[in-house]
């Protein structure tokens, strides 16, 4: 973009001109989705920065003296804004160790992986729902954080979309997309369990 194009783009945005703001998506937007997957390693958490910086472009374009490029103001925004979001995955991983120790729902769930009562009496039906449910627990402590966060959250805590996206901070639709990747990814991972009980059976005992 040239420097009288960037000069009219910018202009265009303190008018608050929409069209400008899907200019600076259609201009900036790889961009800034490159250099935010280069710290959170995430396809997901990258498009949701791409959004944030572009609405935080959109919002505080009046702050933008022109001292330097358009662009590398926009690549500042980027690393902070992926930055915070990087600090707020390692206090969620935090907080979610911290509750798991505490001996919450998903404690009591995840902790039988290590600790399995005695299996030497149990009907066959009961062996195998034991054994799915010790298995299920080394499954979910193995899954990607993105992906294991919803899956306790849902299907161990039992928080409804609505509490577990506003507990992640992410949106409803997100946090659906993140623990159906993270079921698919369970079921990947137990496949001589596919066609016996269902997982959540497991859970109930």
């Amino acid at each position: 973009m040239s420097d009288q194009d960037e000069r009219v783009l910018v202009e265009r945005l303190r008018e608050r001109d929409e069209q400008a703001l899907a200019e600076l998506a259609s201009t900036y937007g790889h961009k800034i989705f490159q250099l935010a997957l280069r710290y959170l390693r995430n396809h997901e958490d990258a498009e949701e920065v791409v959004q944030d910086v572009l609405m935080k472009v959109f919002r505080k374009i009046d702050a933008f003296r022109g001292d330097a490029a358009l662009s590398s103001w926009i690549y500042r925004i980027t690393f902070n804004t992926a930055m915070s979001r990087v600090r707020s995955l390692k206090a969620m991983r935090h907080a979610e160790v911290t509750e798991i120790a505490i001996g919450t729902a998903a404690h009591d769930d995840v902790i039988a992986a290590f600790d399995p009562p005695d299996s030497s009496d149990l009907a066959d039906a009961s062996l195998l729902k034991l054994q799915l449910r010790e298995r299920l627990a080394a499954a979910v402590i193995a899954l990607p954080e993105i992906y294991r966060a919803p899956v306790i959250l849902r299907d161990f805590n039992g928080l409804s979309t609505e509490e577990a996206s506003t507990r992640l901070q992410i949106k409803d639709q997100t946090l659906k997309s993140r623990l159906h990747r993270g079921r698919m990814l369970l079921r990947a991972r137990l496949p001589d369990f596919a066609d016996g009980l269902a997982m959540r059976q497991a859970q109930a005992y």
